[in-house]
């Protein structure tokens, strides 16, 4: 069955532009075309036709048979049980409104993601990683095998085990390098805990993590090399937690920093391996143990700690097996960081997937990036549409081949329907999949499938085992099939969702006030969204005080609290983010009450004020847009 997924364009809204071609897919030879051919007529009886018609069926009967999909899925995933787990789902007890996953297996997720797998044709010489540093942009791209890169990670868990306890929390703030990537997996290999910063955060916000996550270490970089120019990364990581840093070079092999006292060289510390087994044997926990702790906005101004257990990538690498349809041999590149959720996504999607992670050590805004792309043969690409942007109005694509990239994908914040055209239009019009998630879910429970219609700036349906509806001012659930508008409650059975927050209460946030829906109360993740008429759904804003700034979620209060600082004249402000007339990322407007009525304001000047407000204290690439009295 061949079906040209419509690559975004509404044709009902709009029709095709004569420019505009589709691009045929096979979708019996899609993951979860293939496995639905494969179980579809045992699963759905006479009902099952084709995976395409079929789709529907399928989507309903994973959301109602948990157990048998994802029992189908981890076969196609690279998982490796010390123990296999008695059953994939116990939900006996009602008190435990998530329920149980895979009660008492053992493994070590991290290993999972290092070991060849027959089945999907990896070996250990096969490509783990594809990287180029900025300003090597004619250079080949380099290249790094499963076994480097597992030799690699070792020797890092080695040099860990001279310095901390199993069950350490260490942190990372630095950009999505190879190196970043060998120290998160040997953190994990070595039974210790992640701690994910993002490297744009001023000192106070590390320190609020690190006080939060109790962490006991960190890595980080001397400096960050974006766009030719240096920042300073460790000097920030100084001034905002005095625990140890472990100081990577950005470049070469000498820091351009001076350590303070207790802090150590990256050399320095791979130097602790020395004379130690080169084989390293994995700390093996349980399926719910805790691997990695992210943060997400939190409404009172301290961002939520979210454990991340070893269910979490699971759960990462099923969504972009299952509706982004990475597979292995795929190489796939989002630029991202590890201190944001897509980051771990990003890297799990591809070890368990058996596909490459190409990393661009660098900014991702101009034609260096956009040219690793083409050299890398990148054939599975993620983005921000506020990076589309910047790469259409500045034709960074210009004489370059994107054609290889086979399927496209938008995060983080609202699509721009033209330039998701455009960017569409620069790989022969592949397919893009919109995804919209959460932390805490470690997943997109809306996608995008390439056995549906696309649409560009909507989402086709829930990702697959994934069931929610939405609700109306009363907290009733409009019939499935109603155009509606309204906050979305999910199904609480949600594989790879947290059960547990590290500094809130998980019910109250999570749970309390939902209404109770076939027997379990909903899971809230706030969001507002809209179903269309023709079934596609559209995400409206949050429920709460929360915005999307460059496919960031922040607080409102996070922004509130620094911009009424800036200037002694103020009473107050209030944070508002709105969307765009013609669609896209939301735009930051403050609005401020002065002391005195009476007195004059420059708003150009004040906005001046909040943006380095902003900037020194909590994020600078949070962009201040207007300010209003």
């Amino acid at each position: 069955v061949y079906y040209s997924v419509y690559a975004g364009w509404d044709r009902a809204a709009r029709g095709p532009p004569p420019y505009w071609f589709p691009s045929p897919i096979d979708c019996k030879q899609t993951n979860l075309g293939r496995v639905m051919e494969e179980n579809g007529p045992k699963l759905l009886g006479a009902s099952y036709k084709d995976p395409i018609s079929s789709f529907g069926l399928f989507h309903k009967f994973a959301v109602e048979n948990q157990e048998v999909y994802w029992k189908i899925v981890l076969k196609e995933l690279s998982i490796k049980f010390l123990q296999e787990p008695m059953s994939i789902l116990d939900a006996s007890d009602k008190s435990k409104k998530g329920g149980t996953w895979f009660p008492g297996a053992v493994l070590n997720i991290a290993e999972c993601c290092l070991l060849p797998r027959p089945s999907q044709n990896r070996t250990d010489e096969s490509t783990a990683i594809v990287w180029r540093d900025e300003g090597f942009d004619h250079y080949p791209v380099n290249r790094m095998s499963l076994k480097e890169l597992r030799t690699l990670v070792m020797t890092v868990a080695n040099a860990l085990d001279t310095m901390f306890q199993k069950g350490d929390r260490i942190a990372i703030d630095m950009p999505m390098t190879c190196n970043a990537v060998i120290i998160y997996l040997a953190i994990i290999l070595g039974g210790f805990v992640v701690v994910s910063i993002a490297d744009s955060f001023a000192p106070q916000e590390i320190g609020t993590r690190m006080r939060v996550a109790k962490a006991k270490a960190i890595f980080t970089q001397d400096f960050i090399i974006r766009g030719g120019k240096k920042f300073p990364l460790y000097s920030c990581v100084m001034k905002g937690t005095s625990c140890k840093a472990i100081v990577i070079p950005a470049t070469g092999d000498c820091l351009g920093v001076t350590l303070r006292d207790g802090d150590m060289s990256w050399k320095d510390f791979l130097s602790r391996a020395a004379g130690r087994s080169p084989m390293y044997s994995p700390v093996y926990q349980s399926a719910d143990a805790l691997i990695n702790i992210l943060f997400s906005s939190g409404t009172t101004g301290e961002p939520k700690a979210i454990p991340w257990t070893q269910l979490c990538p699971i759960r990462c690498g099923a969504d972009t097996w299952a509706n982004l349809d990475v597979r292995p041999k795929d190489i796939s590149c989002l630029p991202t960081n590890l201190g944001w959720v897509m980051g771990p996504i990003q890297l799990f999607s591809c070890f368990l997937n058996g596909a490459t992670l190409a990393l661009y050590h660098g900014s991702p805004l101009g034609r260096g990036f956009c040219k690793f792309v083409q050299d890398a043969h990148v054939s599975a690409l993620g983005s921000v549409p506020s990076l589309v942007k910047l790469w259409k109005a500045g034709n960074h694509t210009k004489g370059l081949d994107w054609t290889k990239i086979r399927v496209l994908a938008t995060t983080g914040e609202a699509s721009d329907i033209d330039d998701n055209l455009w960017l569409s239009s620069r790989t022969c019009y592949k397919p893009i999949v919109e995804c919209c998630g959460g932390t805490e879910l470690a997943s997109s429970f809306i996608q995008g499938s390439l056995l549906q219609p696309q649409v560009f700036g909507a989402f086709s349906g829930a990702s697959m085992s994934t069931g929610f509806v939405i609700l109306d001012e009363q907290g009733n659930p409009y019939p499935d099939d109603v155009p509606c508008s309204g906050e979305v409650g999910l199904f609480p059975l949600y594989f790879g969702a947290t059960d547990r927050l590290l500094n809130a209460d998980h019910d109250k946030v999570y749970f309390d006030g939902m209404p109770v829906y076939r027997g379990r109360q909903l899971r809230r993740h706030g969001d507002i969204i809209q179903r269309t008429v023709g079934g596609y759904y559209i995400v409206q804003g949050r429920a709460d005080d929360t915005m999307n700034l460059g496919g960031i979620k922040t607080s409102s209060v996070e922004i509130e609290r620094v911009c009424n600082g800036a200037d002694e004249g103020l009473l107050e402000t209030a944070a508002i983010s709105v969307k765009p007339s013609g669609g896209g990322p939301e735009q930051l407007a403050i609005l401020a009450v002065p002391k005195d009525r009476s007195a004059t304001y420059d708003a150009n000047l004040l906005k001046g004020k909040f943006q380095r407000a902003i900037q020194r204290n909590l994020n600078p690439l949070f962009k201040v847009r207007a300010s209003l009295f």
